[in-house]
């Protein structure tokens, strides 16, 4: 690694992953040529900044109230990790804003145990008509457990998850979700690093635009009573 980031050999460097990881031992304060990380991340290596934006969140909610939905659940991701409390604060903000109901907010892991746990003790008797998942893996156990109880699944309840894992397109119904854009991100840091070499400023991105689409697939449809 060492004898690759040679200044002789390259103009610049983009890293996707924390400097502490991938150039141990380099001393990069005084490194000859302009350095450009890509992603935020702590000592874990769990996502922070950019790569843990919610602002599609609010979107998601907005969509589904205009589709009549009234009252909603989240389940969260694990707390550790900023994505999971980014989601949840955006979650709660958006569903206060609008006048909405919250009937419960319930602590998950990511996983699918978690969904499914959380469809069959919690969500299926609270009256909710709409459900976002902190990830499509434990959007995956919503659905499936609540379709265990024979609650139909978006006639009765939408649910929402987020990635776009590929099993998601496949599944019956299809998943909405939440697509990250990596091609997006890999071509906006490449432009990052070439304004740093023409020694200037690269833009700063609060809640980047191109980076996540929401995806309405069949798991999401008109609140029953609409």
């Amino acid at each position: 690694m060492h004898t690759l980031l040679h200044p002789d050999n390259i103009d610049g460097i983009l890293a996707f992953a924390p400097l502490a990881t991938c150039m141990a031992g380099l001393d990069l304060t005084s490194f000859p040529v302009p350095v450009l990380v890509e992603g935020e991340y702590d000592d874990n290596m769990r996502a922070q900044g950019l790569l843990a934006d919610a602002a599609p969140m609010a979107e998601i909610v907005r969509r589904l109230a205009a589709d009549g939905h009234r009252r909603f659940v989240h389940v969260a991701g694990s707390d550790l990790w900023a994505s999971a409390r980014n989601r949840r604060t955006v979650y709660e903000a958006t569903v206060a804003e609008l006048g909405l109901t919250s009937c419960a907010v319930v602590d998950g892991d990511w996983t699918v145990r978690s969904g499914w746990e959380a469809a069959t003790t919690v969500i299926a008797g609270c009256g909710a008509t709409a459900v976002l998942a902190a990830n499509d893996r434990v959007a995956f156990g919503v659905i499936q457990g609540l379709q265990s109880l024979h609650i139909d699944v978006p006639g009765q309840i939408s649910v929402v998850g987020w990635d776009d894992e590929e099993i998601g397109r496949y599944m019956r119904p299809a998943l909405s979700t939440v697509r990250v854009d990596r091609e997006w991100q890999g071509r906006e840091a490449m432009l990052r690093l070439l304004a740093l070499l023409r020694g200037e400023e690269p833009e700063s991105l609060v809640h980047p635009p191109g980076l996540n689409h929401v995806v309405l697939r069949q798991s999401t449809g008109p609140a029953p009573e609409a």
